[in-house]
């Protein structure tokens, strides 16, 4: 565990969570300003961009395939196959450049936090080469992760094609081997979905604090992981713990709102309270384990030195406790 001024740090979870509330408070309401307000969630809008979920409507949905099959079945069988892959290709560029705009954004977005600033085109520009880095990254992984799953669904393809054959002579035990296969890559997918969010989620404060490239991020952030197993755990039961109540929060703000919350750019808005202490509550968790890690260890806006630097606040001890006058000269003999 890294050291500092020569003792273990001790790493803590609901201080730095107190902490990251009072700074959201510094940063969004006081003073409240809407231009700033807005801008920073312009930043909090593009660093979640494609992440967020929508509405699931079911409304006559069996009705609605059946109308769509009709009108798919009078298109010429060329065009559709045409349109097809236009739309395919259409969604994967649209993929790839949400994800270039995502990584670009995480670092405005943790810049505003940082600075106490609602800006957009100066972090835009500071931090290209990390967030084209990050970008970069992101897809490597992405491509080994499809690969890796692509593989692991192999022994359900078996196993599927397999009871083309054997459906009728080992009914009970073949829905047994499917359905525990299934769950089991279901598990194993999630699994490395949530490992990936969690790293992801400390690499860009580490390569903004650090200005590096996203590899060198990546093997500090699991070298951290893998010598703070039990720290992070509890930061990760304590993050599942907020994104439920996130979403009861947005739930309730959606309704609250007529749907209005729903719109992407307008909801991160409303929510923006809740993306600001989020991101404030890693960044100041991640603060913990060293300077290495610290997004203020380079500046410290002087309206966040109470809250990040709460011994600074204390008045200095007195000289003159610390350095008592000389006692006066005995009286000579005699």
């Amino acid at each position: 565990m890294p050291r500092m001024n020569g003792d273990e740090p001790k790493i803590e979870i609901f201080k730095p969570f107190g902490e990251a509330f009072e700074l959201m408070k510094r940063i969004l309401f006081q003073p409240f300003d809407v231009k700033k307000w807005f801008v920073i969630g312009f930043a909090a809008w593009l660093a979640n961009l494609g992440g967020g979920g929508g509405f699931n409507y079911q409304y006559n949905r069996r009705e609605d395939v059946q109308k769509l099959n009709e009108a798919f079945s009078q298109i010429p069988h060329p065009i559709l196959v045409l349109g097809v892959g236009v739309l395919i290709s259409l969604v994967l560029v649209l993929i790839v450049l949400f994800a270039w705009l995502r990584a670009r954004g995480r670092f405005m977005f943790i810049d505003c936090i940082v600075k106490n600033r609602g800006a957009v085109a100066e972090p835009w520009r500071e931090f290209r080469k990390e967030g084209n880095s990050y970008f970069l990254f992101w897809l490597v992984v992405g491509l080994c992760f499809l690969i890796f799953a692509a593989l692991l669904s192999l022994p359900l393809l078996v196993l599927v094609v397999k009871g083309r054959y054997y459906f009728f002579i080992h009914r009970d035990q073949l829905n047994i081997y499917l359905i525990s296969a299934i769950a089991a890559w279901v598990f194993v997918i999630l699994l490395l979905v949530l490992v990936w969010a969690l790293i992801a989620n400390f690499m860009t404060p580490v390569m903004y604090r650090r200005r590096c490239r996203a590899y060198e991020a990546f093997r500090a952030v699991t070298a951290l992981i893998a010598a703070n197993p039990g720290e992070i755990l509890l930061y990760c039961l304590f993050l599942i713990v907020l994104a439920l109540a996130t979403a009861i929060v947005a739930c309730l703000v959606t309704c609250a709102t007529c749907c209005i919350a729903a719109i992407p750019y307008i909801g991160t808005v409303i929510l923006l309270p809740v993306f600001v202490l989020l991101r404030s509550f890693s960044l100041l968790f991640l603060r913990q384990f060293g300077p290495d890690y610290d997004a203020w260890a380079s500046f410290v806006p002087p309206e966040f030195l109470p809250i990040l630097s709460p011994e600074s606040a204390a008045p200095p001890p007195s000289t003159s406790a610390l350095n008592p006058p000389p006692e006066p000269p005995l009286p000579p003999a005699g």
